[in-house]
């Protein structure tokens, strides 16, 4: 989206020629799936797709929104901050009460923003949402929340205004995500490391399946609840045991006779994500781009057999993508059955790539994918 478009809207709207500019981008995440609310590891990146935010103060003591994605106006008392029924307003009013909740005092704000990370592709369009809007706040009213803390205020809108009880790698990786770097993330200390993600040659390609299957919900709180009662059995051998992060494989297969063959599977497949996380990151260190790329495929098999969160479209999309010449990656990407995959294609094959999945995804399943060439570029900031 064209920021002079944003700067125009708000001009026209509110008559500020002046506004301050934020871009906020959409994330990938190149390994580590279901990791996070087991204590592990993700490896994630910002992109350049992204958010755009112009923003002013007003003296009128409300806060108005123009979405130009909706092309949708919405406005409320800067001192009310209630959950509304514009669902997309939500995502800035959670965040502007998770200020208020610290004690700032919140004056009028005019916003227009929009942007062109594609919704429903799994790249976390909402997280960037919270997170610009977080970053316009605490830049307006100079309130001087550090970044961390910003982080986990977009977290809890999230939590509390949209009922999305997500982790904090989409909202982390749009805010501290650097360009040409990946990050991995201990998700239980928040501790992290960057480490060169040089792709001279290749292209990071996502397909969007264009699918959302309906049991998601369902079958993410049934994989949490399964890793958890293979944590409480193996707890009885080691105390020290309080997630799977803290679980070595050896003792897993000791105590598989103690468990359902389901519960053991998706203990297993956590376990060796884990530990591919860290591989990817030694890949990384060592330039051997297609090492991260052999556990790319690695990651989406153990999804599709042991944690059995995959679809027909996404396994159409990654069948065809690991046997194509020129990919040295693939895997589904976010929670399971539906959503995007991410791809690492060689840089002269990107072009019949693109268009050969399209033609096969369609002809197996009747439905065109949307194909994204994706860049990784800096987190959130102020644009000057």
């Amino acid at each position: 989206m064209e920021i002079t478009a944003l700067q125009k809207k708000h001009i026209e709207l509110f008559g500020n020629s002046n506004p301050l500019t934020v871009r906020s981008p959409g994330r990938i995440n190149l390994i580590g799936e279901h990791t996070d609310y087991n204590d592990g590891f993700v490896f994630p990146a910002a992109i350049d797709k992204a958010i755009w935010f112009t923003a002013s103060k007003n003296d009128k003591g409300l806060f108005r929104f123009f979405s130009m994605d909706y092309s949708q106006s919405f406005e409320m008392k800067a001192n009310d901050l209630s959950i509304s029924n514009v669902a997309w307003a939500n995502y800035l009013l959670g965040v502007a009460n998770q200020f208020k909740k610290k004690g700032y005092q919140l004056s009028g704000v005019d916003v227009v923003f929009g942007g062109d990370i594609p919704i429903g592709a799994g790249l976390s369009s909402s997280a960037a949402v919270e997170t610009g809007f977080a970053m316009v706040l605490n830049n307006l009213f100079g309130f001087g929340e550090p970044n961390m803390e910003m982080v986990k205020m977009a977290q809890k809108a999230e939590h509390e205004y949209a009922g999305v009880m997500c982790g904090i790698m989409d909202q982390f990786a749009i805010v501290f995500g650097k360009k040409q770097q990946a990050i991995k993330l201990d998700c239980r200390t928040l501790d992290y490391e960057y480490a060169n993600l040089n792709l001279t040659g290749y292209q990071i390609i996502l397909v969007d399946t264009k699918v959302k299957h309906s049991l998601t919900s369902s079958a993410y709180n049934q994989r949490r609840q399964e890793c958890e009662t293979g944590v409480k059995i193996l707890k009885n051998y080691n105390p020290d045991i309080s997630a799977l992060r803290d679980v070595e494989m050896a003792l897993l297969r000791e105590h598989k006779n103690e468990m359902e063959e389901t519960v053991y599977r998706r203990c297993k497949y956590v376990i060796e994500e884990n530990n591919r996380v860290t591989e990817a990151f030694e890949a990384l260190h060592q330039g051997n781009i297609r090492w991260l790329g052999e556990l790319m495929m690695e990651t989406h098999t153990g999804l599709r057999n042991d944690f059995e969160v995959s679809c027909e479209e996404l396994d159409v999309l990654f069948d065809f993508a690991k046997d194509f010449y020129g990919v040295i990656g693939s895997r589904m990407m976010g929670g399971g059955f539906g959503g995007c995959t991410v791809n690492i294609v060689a840089q002269s094959e990107t072009e019949r790539f693109a268009s050969e999945i399209t033609k096969h995804y369609k002809q197996t399943t009747g439905n065109k994918p949307s194909v994204y060439k994706v860049t990784i570029e800096d987190g959130t900031g102020v644009v000057d």
